[in-house]
């Protein structure tokens, strides 16, 4: 019978392993080919952005006679011919109309048109006004906290591990997980809204902390590998990324669980639709930045080592011994 227990006891004593290292090529295929793909997606579906970026008039009807979308997109067209509207059903039973900038007379003739089209009276059809250089503001801030987070996550490891070639395996992590979060993000045709900023940021700092863990067991693994070590760098690397394999699972899943719920359940069946943005950024942000811990930054750091004169010369003699021992034996 399989018992988890059992199964992560021979992962941290190397009876059982998974070649992260030793097939790294592969998964830098596999990642390669997940980052093109995700960079390609805005050419088959454009990303879009919410009206705190672009732009625009947002009206809310409250509690209409009927939740067909159809007749905002008409009322607003009846008032300008040419408008770009984008239409929601708010919590199942409100009406939002998204448009382009409008003046304060079409603003007012839009409102009065969607009351009548919901049969509501005019002051149950609410509406704002968001500027260009708001959301040019929202965007370039966006773009300041992701830099200065980088910034800021490549110094700290470098101090923390002392050696900056952890801290750009790290780094390499995060910008896999930023831009495969985002493709599938615009594949599923949401909105990139400031919420989903906020979850794009929370899942760089998950991946940071689990990033920081596995690479803690490795400088631990590699620190403690003497002249008498029976394994090479690369080894001790994956033997490192299989001994923290089990809490990296467990802990995914875990923080996968609430996000989900709330995803599945709370928005898409119970139309909390606000919080659609930060939960699926977030959740598809947890099982990417697990995948890419394991199968992209461990195996860089292994890479960047490898070819370092001490550690390459090291890893010959621990071959050579290896491969001599075979022969006696």
């Amino acid at each position: 019978m399989f018992s988890f227990n059992e199964f992560g006891n021979k992962l941290y004593t190397g009876k059982l392993s998974f070649p992260f290292v030793t097939k790294r090529r592969l998964w830098f295929i596999i990642a390669i080919a997940l980052v093109v793909a995700s960079a390609l997606v805005p050419l088959l579906r454009p990303i879009q952005f919410s009206i705190e970026f672009t732009g625009g008039s947002q009206f809310t009807v409250q509690a209409p006679q009927s939740t067909d979308q159809a007749l905002a997109t008409e009322a607003v067209r009846s008032v300008v011919d040419d408008a770009a509207t984008k239409v929601v059903v708010v919590g199942g039973q409100d009406v939002r109309v998204q448009t382009d900038q409008m003046t304060a007379g079409e603003t007012q003739d839009v409102t009065a048109a969607l009351a009548e089209a919901y049969g509501v009276q005019a002051d149950e059809v609410t509406n704002s006004f968001i500027g260009p250089a708001w959301g040019e503001n929202v965007t370039r801030q966006s773009l300041w906290g992701l830099v200065i987070f980088l910034a800021l996550t490549f110094l700290i490891l470098a101090i923390y591990f002392r050696t900056w070639k952890m801290s750009a395996a790290a780094i390499l992590g995060l910008l896999d997980v930023l831009v495969i979060t985002v493709g599938v993000y615009g594949l599923a045709g949401f909105e990139i809204s400031p919420a989903a900023v906020i979850g794009f940021l929370t899942i760089l700092a998950y991946s940071l902390y689990d990033t920081t863990v596995v690479f803690d067991k490795i400088r631990e693994n590699t620190t403690e590998d003497g002249d008498q070590t029976t394994r090479t760098f690369g080894e001790s690397v994956n033997l490192a990324v299989n001994q923290t394999l089990v809490r990296s699972i467990n802990t995914s899943i875990v923080a996968a669980l609430p996000v989900g719920a709330i995803l599945f359940i709370g928005a898409f069946w119970l139309g909390a639709e606000t919080l659609t943005d930060i939960s699926l950024s977030i959740f598809v942000g947890i099982i990417v930045a697990t995948y890419s811990t394991l199968f992209v930054a461990a195996p860089l750091y292994s890479l960047f080592r490898e070819k370092e004169p001490a550690i390459a010369e090291r890893d010959a003699k621990v071959l050579e011994a290896r491969q001599r021992s075979t022969v006696d034996a």
